[in-house]
């Protein structure tokens, strides 16, 4: 079973629930992502890896790309597909990156990082597709066409039950379940900032709140309003 269906599966049962919710503070936006919105983009991009660029279980797909709630989409459609998450574009299948970032490889995806989901302005240079509108022409749902075995690599070197374990671990050490709400201004580095900040709280199936450009007088505020009831770090 892919890391993805071991993460959304106990959340399928509230498919209305909220479970990510962005803040970026430099661009004073606010997106929450609820379970069935998660789901499909994750859908939408497993299908889009499969059908543009053949992604099979154990291929690397390198993601260059901040804490936002597209990346969330980006991550949980590539390990749905059985993909194997990267930092470092060399032998990628695919490389995911911003728009501020040239990358010289075969296959770019630049994501917009468009706080309302918009694709890209200008169509990106040099035979980069833009991501958001790409993918969001695919299907909502996805059905993987091999499983992917639990000693496939997801997350730099670690397997997906390696990757699973630790985060469920981790998760337990710090006491988080589903009734909490995770405030997090984490980078998602990889591995270990992906790890930490994103599949911890999501592992403990929490609401996990991700601030970006995190504006340090405003936390406070941002713990009040959106009643959180831990932080990450801890």
């Amino acid at each position: 079973m892919s890391l993805t269906e071991q993460l959304l599966r106990p959340l399928l049962a509230s498919p209305a629930k909220p479970l990510i919710t962005h803040y970026d503070d430099r661009l004073g936006s606010r997106v929450e992502l609820s379970v069935a919105t998660t789901q499909n983009w994750a859908a939408k991009t497993a299908n889009w890896l499969v059908d543009e660029f053949d992604v099979e279980p154990g291929d690397a797909v390198a993601v260059r790309l901040p804490a936002h709630w597209q990346t969330v989409g980006v991550l949980l459609g590539a390990w749905w597909c059985g993909a194997r998450v990267v930092a470092e574009p060399d032998g990628a299948r695919v490389v995911f990156t911003s728009p501020d970032e040239e990358i010289d490889a075969p296959a770019v995806a630049v994501v917009s990082l468009d706080p309302m989901g918009r694709g890209l302005s200008t169509p990106p240079s040099g035979g980069a597709l833009d991501y958001l509108s790409e993918a969001r022409m695919s299907g909502d749902q996805f059905v993987p066409m091999q499983p992917t075995p639990g000693d496939t690599p997801a997350l730099g070197s670690s397997t997906v039950d390696e990757v699973w374990a630790e985060a469920t671990a981790r998760a337990a050490t710090l006491g988080l379940t589903a009734a909490d709400r995770v405030l997090s201004t984490m980078d998602w580095t990889v591995p270990d900032g992906i790890l930490d900040g994103l599949l911890v709280p999501l592992a403990a199936s929490a609401h996990l709140v991700q601030v970006t450009n995190a504006d340090p007088a405003k936390l406070s505020a941002r713990r009040e309003a959106e009643r959180t009831t831990a932080d990450l770090p801890s």
